[in-house]
């Protein structure tokens, strides 16, 4: 996994599209050139959540800057997953606030407002900067839904991060809805009827 470039090349992915309940987060991590040890990092769905957390302190530690972006359930339900994992992109790059020389998004779509983004396809796998921010929002997503399980344990989001598990399914029926779950999504929807 490379992308042998120079200068402020960034990496930016989200977490969160699938979940029933909580915020779509973006990560865009920022190298100045390629670091001289770069670990092996992959996509975060390939790594073990062990892998994941000494991967986020190594990027932490090693990055030029690391910020994060998000959207909430507000926003994805008024927007769409599609777009508000655009706008937490958005906000990722703006909270760098620098002059990228590169930016590789992962998938489809490049961001708009900035001049040289390049999307790839299951960048989260063919490039060491999009892995990187694949971990981070990866890991930063999963702490935030943590924290929430804490004002919302009926839930059980500390052990399935809001994703659409039987058991979380099973909350929402025996409990309803929270202020944090995505209405429109099905495996929520039934149970506003």
């Amino acid at each position: 996994m490379n992308c042998p470039l120079t200068g402020l090349v960034a990496g930016l992915d989200e977490a969160g599209r699938a979940p029933l309940a909580g915020p779509v987060v973006s990560s865009c991590v920022v190298w100045k050139g390629l670091p001289p040890v770069r670990e092996k990092v992959n996509d975060s769905k390939l790594l073990t959540e062990k892998e994941r957390n000494y991967y986020f302190g190594w990027i932490l530690d090693n990055a030029y800057k690391v910020t994060i972006g998000l959207a909430t359930s507000e926003e994805i339900e008024r927007l769409n997953i599609h777009y508000a994992s655009l706008l937490s992109m958005e906000r990722a790059v703006q909270h760098a606030g620098l002059d990228l020389d590169l930016l590789v998004v992962d998938g489809l779509f490049p961001l708009k407002s900035v001049a040289r983004s390049k999307p790839v396809v299951k960048g989260d796998r063919k490039c060491f900067f999009v892995a990187c921010a694949s971990i981070v929002a990866k890991v930063s997503r999963d702490r935030l839904m943590t924290v929430f399980d804490g004002a919302y344990p009926q839930y059980m989001w500390r052990k399935n991060k809001g994703y659409p598990t039987e058991e979380h399914k099973r909350a929402i029926e025996t409990h309803g809805v929270s202020p944090l779950h995505r209405r429109t999504f099905r495996g929520v929807r039934e149970f506003l009827t």
